[in-house]
C-alpha cells in the first residue's frame, strides 16, 4: 500500500492556513461582537465549504485519487458528526443563556480547544496505530459500542448541568449569576469572580473532548493518514461556527440524525475490525475499500435526512434530539 508522503513544508503550511482562519475568526468575534444573521451564516459556511474542497482537489491533483477520497471520506465523516456537536451547543446556549452577540466568541473558543484536542489525539491515535496493529481492533470496538449506546439513547438529551467538569466548576470557583458582557470575571462587593461564561467555556471544552474520543476513531477508520486525519478535522470544524448560525432552527427537524451516526460508527467499527483481521490473522479477510465507505456514509446521511425531513412534515410536534452515550438519570420527587 503506497504511503502519503507530506513534508515539513506542507505541515507547516497547512497548519497555517488553518490557523490564520481561526485567528480570523477571533478578531472577528472580538472587534465586532453581534447576533450572526442568516446571510452572513450563509457566505461563511459556503465559504468554508469550498476551502475544503479546494484541499481536497489540490490533494486530489497532488497524491492522487486514493488520497483524495480518503480525505473527502473523512472529512464527510467528522462534518456529519460536527452537526451533532451543534446540537449539544444549542443546549449548553440556551441551557447558560448565553447573549446571542456573545456566541460567536463561545463557539470559536470551542473549535479552537476542539482542534488542540484532536490534534493531540491524533498525534496519539497514529502512534498507537503503528506500534500496535490490534489497535485497529480496540478502535472498532469503541465505534461499535458507542454506536449501539447512541442508538439506545438516540430520543435523549445529555445533562449539561451533571456534566462533572460543571459541577466542579461550581462548586471550586467563585462565581455570579449575571453576565458582564463578554467578560470572563467580574467584580461583586468588591471580588473579583467568575460570569457564567466561564461555566459555558468550561462545559465546552469538557463536551469537545468526549466529542475528540469518537470521532478520532472514526476518521482513522477511513484514513490511517494522520495528514488526512488533521485536515478532514481542521476543516470541518473551521465551518462549524458557521454551520450553528445557519442550521440552529433547522436542527429540531433532524430526527433521525443521531440513529444515522450511531449506524455510521457501528459501520467504521466494522471496517476498522475487518482491516485488523486482514492484517493480523490472514489475508483472505475482505477489507472495506474507501469508495465503498464514502458511498455508504453519504446514502446514511442522505437516508436520514429525507427521513426526517418527511417525518416532521407530517409530525410538526416530532423533535430531534443530540442523543446521549448513557441514559439520563431519573427525576427525584
Amino acid at each position: 500500500m503506497r504511503m502519503l508522503q507530506i513534508d515539513a513544508l506542507t505541515w507547516i503550511v497547512t497548519i497555517g492556513l488553518v490557523l490564520g482562519l481561526l485567528a480570523l475568526d477571533l478578531i472577528l468575534a472580538a472587534v465586532r461582537p453581534h447576533k450572526v444573521g442568516f446571510g452572513e451564516a450563509v457566505a461563511w459556511s459556503v465559504g468554508y465549504i469550498l476551502v475544503a474542497v479546494a484541499f481536497g482537489v489540490w490533494l486530489t491533483l497532488a497524491h492522487g485519487g486514493d488520497f483524495g477520497q480518503q480525505y473527502f471520506a473523512g472529512y464527510i465523516v467528522e462534518k456529519s458528526l460536527s452537526v451533532d456537536n451543534l446540537f449539544v451547543f444549542v443546549i449548553i446556549m440556551s441551557t447558560f443563556a448565553v447573549p446571542e452577540e456573545h456566541q460567536h466568541k463561545v463557539l470559536t473558543f470551542g473549535i479552537v480547544v476542539a482542534l488542540i484536542m484532536r490534534a493531540i489525539f491524533i498525534a496519539l491515535g497514529a502512534t498507537l496505530l503503528s506500534l500496535f496493529s490490534f489497535m485497529f481492533l480496540l478502535f472498532g470496538l469503541l465505534l461499535i459500542y458507542t454506536g449501539v449506546q447512541l442508538f439506545r439513547h438516540r430520543d435523549e438529551d445529555p445533562d449539561v448541568e451533571n456534566n462533572v467538569v460543571v459541577r466542579s466548576a461550581r462548586r471550586l470557583l467563585p462565581l455570579s449569576t449575571e453576565y458582564d458582557g463578554g467578560k470572563l470575571t467580574t467584580r461583586v462587593e468588591g471580588k473579583r469572580v467568575g460570569t457564567p461564561l466561564v461555566v459555558v467555556l468550561l462545559a465546552i471544552g469538557g463536551i469537545d473532548l468526549l466529542f475528540a474520543l469518537d470521532s478520532i476513531p472514526a476518521v482513522f477508520g477511513v484514513t490511517d493518514e494522520p495528514y488526512l486525519v488533521f485536515a478532514a478535522n481542521a476543516f470541518a470544524l473551521l465551518g462549524l461556527r458557521a454551520l450553528y448560525f445557519l442550521v440552529k432552527g433547522l436542527l429540531d427537524r433532524l430526527v433521525y440524525l443521531s440513529a444515522g451516526l450511531a449506524v455510521i460508527l457501528g459501520f467504521i467499527g466494522i471496517k476498522l475490525i475487518l482491516h485488523w483481521a486482514h492484517v493480523d490473522i490472514d489475508e483472505r479477510v475482505p477489507e472495506i475499500s474507501t469508495p465503498v465507505s464514502l458511498s455508504v456514509i453519504i446514502g446514511i446521511l442522505v437516508v436520514v435526512t429525507v427521513a426526517s425531513l418527511l417525518k416532521t412534515r407530517k409530525d410538526p410536534s416530532a423533535k430531534a434530539h443530540p442523543g446521549s452515550l448513557r441514559g439520563s438519570r431519573p427525576e427525584e420527587d
